[in-house]
């Protein structure tokens, strides 16, 4: 088994990427922020340490409210960071057993906006960032989240650069156009095979 780091910045494409790569047999794709999303309401150390931070107004019902945290931490870096500290050790934790349920397949990806942040980039062997223009990440989230552009901006300020994730990464995607993002991914996924066979 080969553990894949699948990252980059928010609007670059990641999902889309991670779908390209789930077609492929023997492949199992973990989404670290779909999973964080149902920790958040399913887990209670998670419960308990976020409205001890955020106060008891995180969860109304037994449900997190996203949007009170949300404006909270996109606009602090320090409560962001905290938020992170509460929430992605139990993500990786629960990315572990992912691992020994897919014990099977040749190929388990870990898409996580903040790999390297969470230090999630040491359980991988190989690290592929994700990249798209900055117009394009910001028009694609305000699209998506119907959100403002200022709004769109307050949360790539609060994450790590493009540039930092793609000089620590072993391949890196140009997510411009689909039909050029299949053939990067399917050139990768030839080499990653090719990789697992010499080894």
């Amino acid at each position: 088994m080969m553990i894949v780091g699948l990252t980059g910045g928010i609007g670059s494409g990641k999902s889309t990427v991670a779908k390209l790569f789930a077609k492929y047999p023997n492949t199992a794709i973990y989404i670290a922020d779909e999973e964080a999303k149902k920790l958040m309401n399913s887990s209670k150390i998670i419960a308990e340490k976020l409205i001890f931070e955020f106060g008891n107004e995180t969860y109304q019902k037994g449900k997190l409210q996203r949007d009170f945290l949300a404006k909270i931490v996109f606009q602090n870096p320090e409560k962001l960071a905290k938020l992170n500290a509460i929430v992605h050790p139990e993500v990786r934790k629960h990315f572990q057993d992912f691992i020994k349920i897919n014990q099977d397949k040749s190929l388990v990806f870990y898409e996580n906006a903040i790999l390297f942040e969470s230090k999630s980039n040491l359980i991988c062997d190989v690290i592929i960032t994700v990249f798209a223009t900055l117009s394009v990440r910001v028009e694609r989230v305000m699209q998506r989240d119907h959100c403002t552009e200022e709004a769109v901006m307050n949360r790539i300020n609060n994450q790590m650069s493009e540039e930092a994730k793609m000089l620590q990464s072993n391949y890196i995607i140009n997510n411009d156009t689909l039909l050029h993002t299949q053939n990067q991914v399917k050139n990768i996924h030839n080499i990653l095979t090719e990789k697992r066979i010499t080894i």
